[in-house]
């Protein structure tokens, strides 16, 4: 036998399997004559391993255990997309775009209800895989992402790429792995999407493969790349390199046939074999994303509807009153426990008095309640024909729940606020929102252990964490503190005082201050004292900040408490400088807008457009009068002759390269 003609017959035999059982949904082979071809492949590897290939179907069958995932700097954010939640808002959606556009075209597609993924792949191998993450930073799970059957290892074309989609786990194979858990007496999952989420975080990619999870692609980083117009084309072309594209999408060009479309999924989205919570629209074309936009969370150029979700009836039992680090009060009520879209829901929120005084909402009602946008368990409506007549109305309490201190409400709001600082919950809530992972990501300082460190007296505020080592002997003697518990968390608190400036801002709970706002404000102001000393008016000109997020942080850092506990975190040897990611200094591309087009000789596109960002320029898929150069290699097109006509500096590359040096 020719033992690599037949590796070669096993390789192509499974590879045409796979692409035929998920990607095309038509098998040609037997289950039976896929597991004997692999079985026979993985005895030939065995026997001559220098004959194994990086792209062989076996790769794909256990590896490598982690003790930890690798973080990942995505090439391109991987932002999320914001949500619509009713026809109305889709039509102004739509109107808004059209401003833009002069058209409707849109690509729809069902919003998988999975864990989303990037894919690279190099001269057409699969060579890494990572998780959004917070859109910047993710995590690789390459060895787990190679034991998905659905994530080709090669490509049919020998291209550099980076795709995107979503792992998901279909309703099959969750029921499948529920009952089996179910029979070794394990906890079960609750739904499908934390099943593949909680799967890919696996350290064994064993346990991975056995679960046998799914992908649907569905984007192309950097589509004109490869001649790409629209994103029905670039659809087409994943399919045709190897992924799975799911079958429901489909080109619409009017209202009319959008809202049919998403009338239609939303009839007979508990029909398919996966899980959805909406669908999504995606303007088809790509020359038209730059001038759409993005926010600073969300592309404008797609959205998502999301499905209402599902109603359950049940009884409020009481209502309790929860104080934010903010100190706003909130109403839950307590509910009689029910089942919501695969998770038990005992608490759900009230929001403020009026939204309860709106609803009529009264402890022993019977109550329809939702999982608003598939998350956070709401009441929707009270079943007043049940009502019995002895239940009294609402009235909202006066004082603080936690301290006593007497509740405001401003004239302005819809909220009460505790203003006491010193207020327990505050504190205790402040602390645990600064130990978070997204903020000062101190591992070990969870919710518990947050509140346990503020009873016993050793944390009474952020500054206080600081200064746990001194108690490391005390707290020895605590119950459940053993030591490798204790000297771990002192070595994560340690070591978290080299965190970049953006997380402690994020981490100080400054009023309407979040992740990305907190970057942009350090991008602005690279240093703490440089942020304290700025002019109210200066930051609220900053883009995407604003006059009501510049008047809180002010209010923040004029706060003489603020600033003593800031020097306290100084002195504890915190870092107070912001380290960017982007090239600080003045060059010639600095604010400018630069569009390629043609074929570079020296530079891929890629690597042209990092170095322009690099430099604080930006790059464009489509010239207008905003752009400030035309970047032109052989061979360009359509977009050379508009810049002529709109009288654009036109570089060539030799003048590129100068440019740079410079």
């Amino acid at each position: 036998m020719d033992t690599i003609k037949r590796i070669e017959e096993l390789k192509s035999l499974i590879n045409k399997a796979n692409y035929e059982y998920y990607t095309l949904d038509n098998p040609t082979i037997s289950d039976y004559e896929y597991d004997m071809a692999m079985a026979e492949l993985i005895k030939l590897e065995n026997e001559y391993p220098s004959l194994k290939t990086a792209d062989s179907p076996t790769n794909r069958i256990g590896g490598e255990v982690l003790d930890k995932f690798k973080k990942v700097t995505h090439t391109k954010e991987m932002k999320s997309l914001a949500d619509l939640f009713s026809y109305e808002e889709i039509i102004s959606y739509i109107d808004t775009i059209a401003k833009t556009t002069n058209s409707i075209d849109y690509s729809m597609e069902l919003k998988i209800d999975g864990l989303a993924v990037s894919l690279i792949y190099k001269d057409g191998f699969l060579i890494e895989a990572s998780t959004r993450g917070d859109g910047i930073v993710g995590e690789d799970i390459t060895n787990n992402a190679k034991t998905i059957s659905s994530i080709p290892l090669s490509l049919s074309e020998k291209i550099d790429i980076e795709v995107r989609g979503e792992i998901y786990l279909s309703k099959s194979r969750f029921e499948k792995i529920n009952k089996e858990r179910e029979l070794a007496h394990e906890e079960l999952f609750k739904n499908e999407r934390n099943c593949a989420a909680g799967t890919m975080r696996q350290l064994d990619p064993e346990i991975v493969r056995k679960r046998g999870l799914d992908t649907f692609i569905y984007y192309i980083v950097d589509p004109e790349k490869y001649d790409l117009k629209t994103q029905s084309d670039a659809l087409r072309y994943l399919k045709k390199l190897g992924f799975n594209v799911n079958s429901e999408s489909r080109s619409v060009h009017s209202k009319e046939e959008l809202l049919e479309y998403i009338s239609d999924i939303d009839e007979k989205r508990f029909d398919y074999n996966y899980p959805i919570d909406g669908v999504v629209l995606k303007y088809e074309y790509f020359d038209m994303y730059s001038r759409i936009g993005e926010t600073v969370k969300n592309p404008k150029w797609a959205i998502a509807y999301k499905f209402a979700p599902l109603e359950v009836k049940t009884k409020i039992e009481s209502i309790e009153f929860q104080v934010g680090r903010s100190g706003v009060i909130t109403p839950v009520a307590i509910l009689s426990p029910v089942l919501i879209s695969g998770s038990l829901v005992s608490r759900a929120t009230l929001n403020n008095e009026d939204y309860i005084l709106d609803k009529d909402i009264r402890v022993g009602d019977y109550v329809f309640v939702r999982k608003a946008a598939e998350i956070i368990p709401e009441v929707v409506s009270v079943i007043k024909e049940e009502r019995s007549k002895y239940l009294k109305p609402f009235s909202m309490i006066e004082r603080c729940p936690k301290c006593g201190e007497p509740l405001l409400r401003k004239i302005t709001e819809a909220d009460y606020y505790c203003l006491n600082k010193d207020c327990p919950a505050r504190v205790i809530e402040s602390i645990i929102h600064f130990a978070s992972r997204d903020c000062y990501d101190i591992t070990g300082l969870g919710d518990k252990i947050s509140e346990f460190l503020y009873n016993e007296g050793f944390v009474y505020r952020i500054s206080d964490i600081f200064n746990l080592k001194e108690y490391a002997q005390t707290l020895l003697t605590k119950e459940g503190f053993k030591e490798r518990k204790v000297f771990s968390l002192l070595d994560a608190i340690e070591k978290s005082k080299e965190n970049n400036l953006d997380r402690l801002i994020f981490g100080l709970g400054i009023r309407n201050v979040g992740k990305k706002v907190a970057r942009i404000l350090c991008e602005k102001y690279p240093s703490m004292d440089a942020l304290i000393s700025a002019d109210e008016e200066d930051i609220s000109r900053i883009p995407d900040i604003g006059p009501i997020i510049a008047k809180s942080v002010k209010d923040y850092f004029n706060d003489e408490r603020n600033i003593e506990m800031i020097d306290i975190l100084k002195e504890n040897g915190l870092n107070m400088i912001y380290t960017s990611s982007k090239k600080e200094e003045e060059t010639i591309f600095t604010g400018k807008t630069v569009v390629l087009t043609g074929s570079l000789t020296s530079f891929t596109r890629e690597e042209a457009s990092q170095i322009i960002e690099n430099m604080g320029g930006k790059t464009s898929s489509s010239v207008s009068k905003k752009t400030d150069y035309v970047l032109k290699g052989d061979q360009a097109g359509s977009k050379l002759t508009k810049a002529e006509n709109l009288g654009i500096r036109i570089i060539t590359e030799d003048e590129f390269k100068e440019m740079i040096e410079s």
